[in-house]
């Protein structure tokens, strides 16, 4: 018997992290049984004066935003990381290890209004929060090692609050995620003499298997060491950048068109609003670029719905205890993607 990609179950080494995949495509074929129909669409005021991200509402500290039109950012009012606390003390104990951090946590709304989400809006709008992305990244990365953007979408993702926004959080100490594609790109330029990513974008862009969208600047795909169902790695399609303020202005412009066409396939798989993590990774702040040629801005797009849009994977039992481990195939969920129409869902209607 021959092996199959499709059929056979295998694995698939993730050359960003050192990790490996368990990919099971035979699963598909068990009977489902399961939740497949669409939700009712929640319907969402565009302002809500109790809303604590709205323009002019009052948050819990008793603050209250401005009346914004734009993006707005602001402190959190319960960081994870504050700026100035003090250092646990050293031990000689190898297995009860601590280290002192500090950081900081930032909210950014993307829109005034809280019924729009990203691929809803204007390639315009969406370039003045890349804009405000690389402002928050200058000034954090003055204080910080590590600036991390992220986008929780959905309350399945832990978002209870339905208004379009972001957060970025800052930390002196490289993270895990970092540490490890640190490490791994950093052995691969090393080992092959290009960057990772720039190496892995020309491939995907000659191979056109598992490529979703793309433009001049940038290419999307589902990456072939996917963990999640219709995970997406967002990249640089030729040229090296280390991180999001080393975008040129074109760049940005492509970047938002890019992003919000990636958006819109996700939300036209199910016809819902789609739930995602997604963030950025570059070179860490305040090193030296010379010391940073290893890395390759990219973002990642971590998706839970599987089957429809009530059915979601969960990393338990064999996935938290072993390895993790997918049904679809990279290739194939890529292909699903790809063939959905570029036009959003609600706006066909």
């Amino acid at each position: 018997m021959a092996f199959d990609p499709k059929d056979h179950q295998h694995e698939r080494f993730n050359p960003l992290t050192g990790q490996w995949v368990l990919v099971s495509p035979h699963r598909l074929k068990r009977p489902w049984t399961g939740q497949v129909e669409k939700p009712e669409e929640e319907k969402i005021p565009s302002h809500d004066p109790k809303n604590p991200l709205c323009p002019g509402s009052s948050r819990p500290n008793g603050k209250v935003n401005p009346n914004y039109d734009g993006v707005f950012v602001f402190d959190n009012d319960f960081p994870a990381l504050l700026p100035e606390v003090p250092s646990p003390d050293e031990s000689d104990d190898v297995l009860e290890r601590s280290r002192g951090t500090k950081g900081t946590c930032r909210v950014m709304c993307f829109h005034p209004r809280s019924d729009t989400t990203l691929p809803l809006m204007s390639n315009e709008e969406v370039r003045r929060v890349i804009d405000e992305w690389t402002v928050q990244c200058v000034d954090l990365g003055k204080s910080f090692q590590w600036v991390q953007v992220f986008e929780n979408k959905g309350k399945v993702m832990g978002c209870s609050n339905p208004h379009p926004h972001c957060q970025v959080w800052a930390m002196s100490n490289l993270p895990n995620e970092a540490i490890a594609e640190d490490r791994c790109q950093r052995e691969y330029l090393e080992k092959n003499g290009i960057p990772m990513l720039l190496k892995y974008a020309k491939s995907e862009d000659e191979k056109r298997i598992r490529v979703l969208v793309e433009n001049e600047d940038w290419i999307c795909v589902v990456p072939y060491w996917a963990l999640w169902p219709y995970e997406l790695l967002l990249m640089p399609r030729r040229r090296h950048i280390l991180r999001l303020p080393d975008l040129t202005d074109a760049e940005r412009n492509s970047m938002a068109d890019i992003m919000r066409r990636l958006l819109t396939k996700y939300d036209n798989l199910f016809e819902v609003s789609f739930p995602y993590s997604m963030g950025f990774h570059g070179a860490p702040y305040g090193v030296p670029d010379d010391q940073c040629k290893h890395w390759q801005l990219h973002a990642h797009y971590y998706p839970p719905l599987l089957r429809s849009a009530t059915v979601k994977k969960f990393m338990v039992g064999f996935e938290m205890l072993a390895e993790a481990q997918r049904d679809l195939t990279a290739e194939q969920a890529a292909e699903k993607l790809r063939n959905l129409p570029d036009e959003h869902y609600k706006l066909r209607k």
